[in-house]
């Protein structure tokens, strides 16, 4: 007697790791007709859930499922929660500059230049640091400027220094420039000193208390140029007298910050 063949089975599957792409999908679907991409990121997206497959008049649609519009809700709470953090520690820094006597501006747009590297040419750069911040001099060889690049989400950073243009421009802009690493949920440093730069500074801000991790040698910075200095003076920089009205806590402690 045969024996009937035995259906095969399909293999289990885990669900898809979703990153910033799927959401970044998922919000695009939701504003538009849901017309189909028929790509990795779709399938991933049908494979958990968050989108279904339609068929109205004879053509294919995606929308997003209820668990898709949670997943949303998640995603935009996540940011705001990202967000709210790295602005307290950009005022955190920006309040100790303040306290040093330094002039400091917040998400300027300035204009850098990054030099040539083996066949890639040298160019010009628009960079936004989180924080520049000059001394309060009028003598160009004493302004030390200064960018702090604010970090509290490790993917954000891992993002960032993939992208060794955007801290080249920071270089050329700062004789020194400033990792300041927030921490995690589980309230570790979102990053070792050992993955930054070393041509950076790093400085870790755990606990209401900031740790130098690494210092680095000073770079000889050559006087600002014009663009700059115009791109400083069409800004306002942080009002000092105002913003010193908010203390800071009292563990909290960069000294060294600009040595």
């Amino acid at each position: 007697m045969q024996e009937s063949a035995t259906p095969m089975q399909a293999p289990s599957l885990e669900a898809p790791t979703l990153k910033r792409i799927h959401a970044k999908r998922l919000r695009e679907v939701y504003r538009s007709a849901g017309w189909p991409s028929l790509d990795v990121i779709e399938i991933e997206l049908l494979a958990a859930g968050l989108l279904e497959r339609q068929n109205l008049d004879g053509h294919d649609y995606v929308r997003v499922t209820d668990a898709g519009i949670q997943y949303l809700a998640q995603t935009a709470q996540n940011n705001r929660q990202v967000m709210s953090a790295h602005e307290a520690l950009v005022d955190q820094v920006t309040q100790v500059l303040l306290r040093e006597g330094r002039l400091v501006w917040k998400n300027l747009n300035l204009r850098a230049w990054v030099a040539p590297q083996e066949e890639t040419p040298g160019r010009w750069k628009m960079a936004m640091p989180d924080v520049f911040s000059i001394r309060n001099s009028s003598v160009q060889a004493y302004l030390e400027p200064i960018v702090h690049e604010i970090k509290v989400s490790r993917a954000d950073l891992l993002g960032d220094l993939k992208r060794p243009d955007k801290r080249a421009a920071y270089l050329d802009l700062g004789g020194q420039c400033w990792y300041v690493l927030g921490c995690d949920r589980s309230g570790h440093p979102i990053a070792k000193p050992n993955e930054i730069p070393l041509a950076c500074r790093v400085m870790v801000y755990q606990n209401k208390q900031s740790e130098v991790m690494r210092p680095a040698p000073k770079r000889a910075c050559p006087e600002l140029p014009f663009e700059v200095w115009m791109a400083l003076a069409k800004a306002t920089p942080i009002n000092a007298a105002a913003s010193m009205g908010r203390d800071l806590p009292d563990q909290a402690d960069f000294s060294n910050m600009a040595d």
